[in-house]
């Protein structure tokens, strides 16, 4: 199995990236975060791989951090969510709040994200709530980031929607910066940030 890679970054787009390795290149699945995490075309990348293998194919998920892939595997112990399933839920929100979300019962959160459902949120949290103790993220989601828990889902889902990730972040800072009090607001910063935007 590959657990890990190291080489040439060929091309990359915001779920899907080619690393040659020993003059093979490889095609990469990848999350959001890690596209922001990766270094331009032509540089040098290491990623934590997940090789996933069925009978009519081997299909490789990375991860440019070891937390976001043990999250990943942890998603897929879920019935109903298979790989491509899990590298979307996890280009949908950050690690750190999936977890904050998965640890206080945050069913509302979890259903924000594309592809889960209220019976699949239900599942993830009775599922996993108790096996997350070796994924250590901060206490407080509001320490990590200026833009609030809406804040960071608005900007997800503008990147889901094909914005840059600086963009988005500008726009949602635009919206908090002329309505402070949209950042718990998730449906209104959203469509207050997409106006900024246009």
């Amino acid at each position: 199995m590959i657990a890990h890679l190291r080489g040439v970054l060929l091309s990359k787009s915001p779920n899907l990236i080619v690393v040659e390795c020993s003059g093979v290149g490889y095609e990469v699945a990848i999350s959001v975060a890690t596209f922001s995490a990766l270094p331009d075309e032509g540089a040098t990348a290491a990623l934590h791989i997940y090789t996933n293998v069925r009978e009519d194919q081997i299909a490789l998920f990375g991860f440019a951090e070891l937390t976001e892939k043990r999250l990943f595997e942890k998603l897929l112990t879920i019935t109903g969510i298979g790989p491509k399933l899990a590298i979307t839920v996890l280009s949908g929100i950050s690690a750190e709040r999936l977890v904050a979300a998965i640890r206080s019962g945050d069913h509302a959160t979890l259903t924000r994200i594309p592809g889960i459902g209220k019976k699949t949120a239900e599942r993830v949290v009775l599922e996993l709530k108790d096996k997350l103790e070796a994924l250590a993220v901060p206490a407080s989601s509001d320490e990590v980031t200026p833009h609030g828990p809406a804040g960071d889902d608005a900007i997800s889902a503008l990147v889901n929607l094909g914005y840059q990730r600086p963009v988005a972040q500008k726009a949602v800072e635009a919206a908090l910066k002329r309505e402070p009090e949209l950042s718990n607001d998730f449906e209104a910063l959203f469509r207050a940030a997409m106006s900024a935007i246009r």
